[in-house]
């Protein structure tokens, strides 16, 4: 059992989503097995006077899928007791956090607050366990702080943030997670679905690494 202590309803969607895993491709569990290689290397038990696992998820924009990833793998590694993992996100320009990201968050269990709600980028914070510290969320580049300067794997979410940044400085690993935009969807009917679809499946590839994790 995980040392976690998640919000009720998020323990039961992770427990849907780990029922899932057949649903991800061979070509998809190839580039996330990589992923879990990352952070199976570079554990503390692995590594003498290691910095831990640092994962940054890029996106153009950081407003949609970086944020998605960087929340769910940081529930997934506290969820399969990987510790030492610290994940974070940033784009190629500065926007905000998006209130549809927001939204669906708030519909799987997660509970949110933003402290600066006349900003155009508002500081959210996002608590997802009852023993653990609240993620902080809002749009950056990805090479400003908080984001780590070196030794962190950038995973590229989008196809326009992997063209844009053909070479992202102090990497150890760039490696192309790509997830079709729910921005899509946006103002249509099938908008909620769209973003809830979206979050289901980052959070079920998010788990499948690292249940990959040796412990």
């Amino acid at each position: 059992m995980p040392s976690i202590h998640l919000h009720p309803p998020i323990a039961e969607f992770i427990r849907e989503r780990v029922g899932e895993f057949d649903l991800i491709s061979p070509s998809r569990k190839s580039l996330l097995n990589q992923l879990a290689d990352y952070v199976q290397s570079n554990s503390p038990r692995n590594e003498v006077g290691g910095k831990g696992i640092q994962l940054t998820f890029l996106c153009t924009h950081n407003s949609r899928r970086s944020h998605l990833s960087q929340i769910w793998a940081k529930v997934a590694a506290d969820y399969y007791d990987v510790s030492d993992v610290t994940t974070f996100s940033g784009g190629t320009e500065t926007t905000a956090m998006n209130e549809r990201i927001v939204a669906s968050l708030e519909r799987t269990g997660f509970q949110i607050q933003s402290s600066e709600q006349t900003t155009e980028n508002p500081n959210f914070l996002v608590s997802y366990a009852d023993n653990a510290e609240p993620l902080e969320c809002f749009s950056k580049v990805y090479n400003e702080p908080p984001n780590p300067s070196e030794h962190y794997a950038a995973i590229m979410t989008c196809s326009s943030a992997d063209q844009a940044c053909p070479v992202v400085p102090g990497c150890d690993l760039r490696l192309p997670i790509r997830y079709e935009d729910p921005k899509v969807a946006d103002g249509k009917a099938n908008e909620k679905a769209t973003y809830d679809e979206r979050s289901r499946q980052i959070c079920r590839e998010m788990l499948y690494v690292m249940s990959r994790v040796r412990k």
